[in-house]
C-alpha cells in the first residue's frame, strides 16, 4: 500500500529568550540576551500507509502538536525531511492543502457572526470545488454528522458540540487526503463525542482516507484507531497496532468478584486488593508472580463466589504506565 506520510529525522528546537527577575535582569536581558533552546521534536521517524488511521498520543508537552504543525506546513522543522501525499508540507503548502484537511480542538475555522452553510459555501470557492460535488459532498456531511438543524444559525450560538461537528465537516468538505485531528473531542459531552467518533468511522470506511489523531481520550483511540504510535520528549516511544498494545502490558488481570457471605481478601502473592465492599472485591493478578488459575482456584476455595470476571487492564491504565515509564527512563 502507497505511503500517505513519512519523516526521517524530523527535530523541532525553539529558541527561548529568558530573563533573571527584577530591574537589573531586565536590564541585562537587553545587552547580554540569554537564550535557552528547547527541543520539542527530536528526531522522529514515521511511515504511515494511505487509509490508516493512526493515533499520535502522548503526554502534554511531548511533540504532538507540534510534529502535526510540521506535517500540514505551518511550522518549518529545524532539521529533518518529511512527506506527506507526495509533497513536502512547508515547500509545498499551498499544493498540499487542497489535499488535506485538519481540525485543532481549541482553534476554529468557522465564521463567529456567520451560519456554518455560509463558511461551507466560501470553503467550496476557495478549494474551487465543482458545484454539484460540493453539493453532493455537502449533503452527506450534513447528514452523517446530523447538523442541518443548525446549519443555518450564527455559530456563536451554537453548542460546543454542534460547533465541532460542523468544524470536522468543513475540514472534509473537499475530500482531503488525509486528515489531522487535533483533540477533535475535547469538551463534548458523551454523547457528542459518540456521534463524532461514529460518523468519522463511517467516514473513513467509504472515503479510504488516511486519519492522523491525536487524543486524550482514550476512546477515541480505541473506538477509530489501528495503529498507535506514543511519543514522549519529543521521541516515539512505541509503534504498534492497538489491538497488540495491550499484549505488551498483559502481565496484569482484574479480577471483579461478587460474593455471599463476608468478604474475606485473600492472601495470595502476587495479587493485591484494589477496591472492597460489602459484597464484592475487585483484585489485581501480576500473572508473572502468580498464574491466574491458581490464583482464581484459590479465591473459590476461600470465598463463597457468586459471580466472577477477569479482565485486562484497560487501555487507559496502560498507556498511563507506558507514559510513567518514559519521565523515569534514563
Amino acid at each position: 500500500m502507497a505511503t500517505a506520510i513519512s519523516a526521517r529525522g524530523l527535530t523541532k528546537v525553539f529558541r527561548t529568550a529568558t530573563k533573571e527577575p527584577g530591574l537589573r535582569g531586565s536590564i541585562r536581558s537587553i545587552f547580554r540576551p540569554q537564550v535557552r533552546e528547547i527541543e520539542a521534536v527530536r528526531g522522529i521517524d514515521l511511515e504511515i500507509r494511505r487509509g490508516e488511521v493512526v493515533a499520535f498520543i502522548g503526554p502534554n508537552g511531548a511533540g504532538k502538536s507540534t510534529t502535526i504543525k510540521m506535517l500540514t506546513g505551518i511550522l518549518f522543522p529545524t532539521s529533518g525531511e518529511a512527506n506527506v501525499l507526495g509533497l513536502v508540507p512547508w515547500r509545498d503548502r499551498e499544493r498540499l492543502s487542497y489535499k488535506i484537511g485538519s481540525v485543532f480542538g481549541q482553534k476554529s475555522q468557522l465564521w463567529y457572526h456567520l451560519p456554518p452553510s455560509d463558511t461551507f459555501n466560501l470553503l467550496a470557492k476557495i478549494y474551487e470545488m465543482d458545484r454539484a460535488e460540493h453539493e453532493k459532498r455537502r449533503d452527506f456531511l450534513v447528514q452523517a454528522f446530523e447538523i442541518g438543524p443548525f446549519l443555518s444559525q450564527p455559530v456563536r450560538k451554537l453548542s460546543l458540540g454542534q460547533r465541532m461537528r460542523c468544524e470536522i465537516a468543513a475540514s472534509l468538505l473537499h475530500g482531503p487526503e488525509v486528515i489531522f485531528l487535533d483533540e477533535p473531542t475535547i469538551g463534548l459531552d458523551v454523547v457528542a463525542r459518540q456521534n463524532v467518533r461514529q460518523t468519522l468511522k463511517k467516514w473513513n470506511d467509504q472515503e479510504e482516507a488516511t486519519v492522523f489523531l491525536t487524543s486524550h481520550d482514550v476512546g477515541d483511540i480505541e473506538y477509530l484507531a489501528d495503529r498507535v504510535i506514543i511519543i514522549n520528549h519529543g521521541q516515539i516511544v512505541l509503534d504498534d497496532k492497538v489491538k497488540n498494545l495491550k499484549y505488551h502490558y498483559l502481565n496484569k488481570k482484574i479480577v471483579d468478584l461478587r460474593v455471599a457471605g463476608e468478604v474475606r481478601p485473600p492472601d495470595i502473592k502476587g495479587v493485591k486488593v484494589l477496591k472492597q465492599a460489602a459484597a464484592g472485591l475487585k483484585l489485581e493478578v501480576d500473572t508473572e508472580v502468580q498464574n491466574i488459575n491458581t490464583a482464581v482456584a484459590t479465591i473459590l476455595k476461600e470465598c463463597e463466589v457468586q459471580d466472577i470476571t477477569i479482565s485486562d487492564r484497560p487501555l487507559e491504565d496502560i498507556i498511563a504506565a507506558i507514559y510513567q515509564r518514559e519521565e523515569v527512563a534514563p
